[in-house]
Parts: C-alpha cells; structure tokens; sequence
C-alpha cells in the first residue's frame, strides 16, 4: 500500500510505493502559525492521519471550494483582488483524519473536524515556506497528479 509522508521542516511531501520506496516528492506549504493539534490554533497537525474523503475529482485546475463544495469560480488574480481575505482552497480536495485518538483524533484536537485539507492553491503562492492556515498547500497541477495516485484510506504522516 502507497503511503505520504509530510515533513514540515522540509517542506515536502514524499509518496512511498509498496516497496517503501519514494516515487514523488513535492514541495508544500505548511501553517505559518508551526505545529500543533488543537482545534483554533492554525497549526497544522502531527502524526498518523489516513485520507478520509477525495473531493473534486474532474474538476477543473484552479476551481475554488468552499465548504469543500465548487463554487463554479475559478481562481484567477481578478478574483482574488474581489476576495482579498479568502483562503483559496483550490482544484482538489483530500480530507485527513487523525488515528491517533487524544492526540489528532476526538475532541479538540480532531484533524478531520479541525478541516485539514491537502489542497491546492493559487499559482502566486510560494511552496517550500509555511504560509498556511494549518492545511497542506500544494500546486495544483501536482496536486492532480498525487489526487490520481492515492485511494481514499492512504496513510499520511506528518512530522516535524
């Protein structure tokens, strides 16, 4: 079974075929806010987490989400000078929830009910440096490509 591990200090995202061997690596964009598990603190959160739900399959680069929902908008700097305080959540959707119960699973510091994405974002927006409100950013023309490799139920790791 594939597998991505996330290192925060790095600022990648390595994908791991059966073989434990890496087969992608990407640059991301982290919490600018660091690490951390509770729920409010823009951190992005550690450990075990699996992807729980797949959203936008088919969709169009750049198309916005909101509420992990197409808006029927796609991003362009236009939009971005109408919605300058919106955070683009773009193109691909993979929902994480925590497996690690007390840690990044229930009460408050539940990633899943915390809505940490991997996601895309706009072409503007620099990978390699944290800059996010806890969710992984990514490019989204890799992102598709990471979107179409993993199923639902893939582990995901994030370390420090």
């Amino acid at each position: 079974m594939m597998k991505i591990i996330i290192n925060i200090t790095h600022q990648q995202l390595d994908l791991y075929n059966e073989k434990d061997q890496i087969i992608r690596r990407y640059a991301i964009s982290s919490a600018k806010k660091g690490t951390g598990q509770e729920y409010g603190s823009f951190c992005t959160p550690l450990g075990k987490h699996i992807i729980r739900a797949k959203i936008g399959a088919g969709q169009a680069l750049n198309t916005v989400f909101v509420k992990r929902r197409p808006t029927g908008e796609i991003y362009s700097s236009e939009l971005s000078q109408l919605y300058p305080l919106r955070d683009w959540i773009l193109t691909r959707i993979m929902w994480l929830s925590g497996c690690e119960p007390g840690f990044n699973r229930l009460g408050t510091v539940d990633t899943m009910r915390r809505y940490i994405y991997i996601h895309g974002s706009p072409d503007s927006v620099i990978m390699g440096k944290p800059g996010s409100i806890g969710c992984i950013r990514m490019r989204n023309h890799e992102l598709v490509e990471l979107f179409d490799l993993v199923p639902a139920g893939t582990q995901v790791e994030i370390n420090a």
